[in-house]
């Protein structure tokens, strides 16, 4: 790159001396420029998508272990009638990602109306890509699987005499 500007130089130069030459750039330089607002953008969006999904773990982490705290006493009295502990991290697990699978629907119906508007945006994939659309839900649904799971087996832990005790 650099031997090549003043190579363009002297050789506009040869041609006509009267020229005057400034502003050289690169077409790497060129094309870098023209996708820096793409890769800005994309890059905003990337963070606040991660933060987004990290809030909404910790939210959804948070409402599992206290509703759990709050029925200690009947998961109490469930292992003590004999609940094995698997059955009690299901009980919690598939209570906690009933929300997340509600939010998973209303999402999707959503970003099939917003991704036509950030289609501009895209780079590589349309807006109905399906591989993208199964890669979100994967990860939400595997995002949502482990902040419930931690209170689930908390919850499964949970010896029955202490829980009887507790109130």
């Amino acid at each position: 790159m650099s031997t090549v500007i003043p190579e363009a130089r002297r050789l506009v130069a040869d041609l006509d001396p009267s020229l005057a030459i400034w502003d050289i750039v690169t077409m790497e330089e060129v094309v870098a420029e023209a996708r820096a607002s793409t890769r800005f953008y994309t890059t905003l969006l990337t963070i606040f998508s991660g933060v987004a999904l990290l809030l909404a773990a910790i939210g959804l982490y948070g409402v599992v272990a206290y509703s759990v705290s709050q029925r200690t006493r009947e998961i109490g009295i469930r292992i003590a009638l004999g609940a094995a502990a698997d059955d009690v991290t299901g009980m919690v697990v598939r209570q906690g990602i009933r929300p997340a699978m509600l939010g998973i629907v209303v999402g999707l119906v959503m970003s099939w109306f917003g991704a036509r508007m950030l289609g501009s945006l895209l780079f590589g994939v349309t807006w109905q890509d399906p591989l993208t659309l199964v890669g979100v839900v994967g990860t939400i649904v595997i995002v949502a699987g482990v902040a419930t799971a931690v209170p689930a087996r908390r919850a499964a832990r949970v010896p029955p005499s202490s829980a009887l005790r507790a109130e």
